[in-house]
């Protein structure tokens, strides 16, 4: 099948697939004419990989999570390893995102938010130079 038909059957843009190749996480095989030839199990790899990027896994452990899935020697353990990683990276993210947000809505509790040009918000991120700023 052509990239338009996998790229159907995949949910993934022909771009995104062309990527994929690129990097060699799909390897499909070459009509005569040069043109690629996607067959069911690269679809289904497709699928995979796209399944994988929405979880959140990264292109290099997308590549470690197909390899594994493709080995039948592999061990649970070294998948739920890779999870693992990728779940502690999403809970320091949280706690980023946490953190910022408890700045911001301090900043935002602070701004009188009214007609004047006073804003901690922007004093904040100006690093305290902003009042001196206004005043020239």
């Amino acid at each position: 099948m052509n990239i338009g038909e996998a790229s159907r059957l995949s949910g993934l843009p022909p771009k995104t697939i062309r990527y994929y190749e690129e990097v060699g996480l799909v390897k499909p095989a070459r009509a005569n004419n040069g043109y690629r030839n996607y067959r069911e199990r690269d679809v289904h790899m497709l699928r995979f990989l796209q399944r994988s990027r929405s979880l959140g896994f990264s292109i290099d452990e997308a590549r470690r999570l197909l390899a594994l899935y493709e080995n039948a020697n592999r061990k649970s353990e070294d998948v739920k390893q890779v999870a693992s990683r990728r779940m502690a990276e999403i809970d320091r993210k949280i706690a980023e995102l946490e953190s910022l947000k408890r700045a911001l809505v301090e900043l935002t509790e602070q701004c009188q938010g009214g007609g004047g040009p006073d804003c901690p918000i922007l004093e904040e991120i100006a690093g305290g130079s902003a009042a001196m700023h206004a005043r020239d």
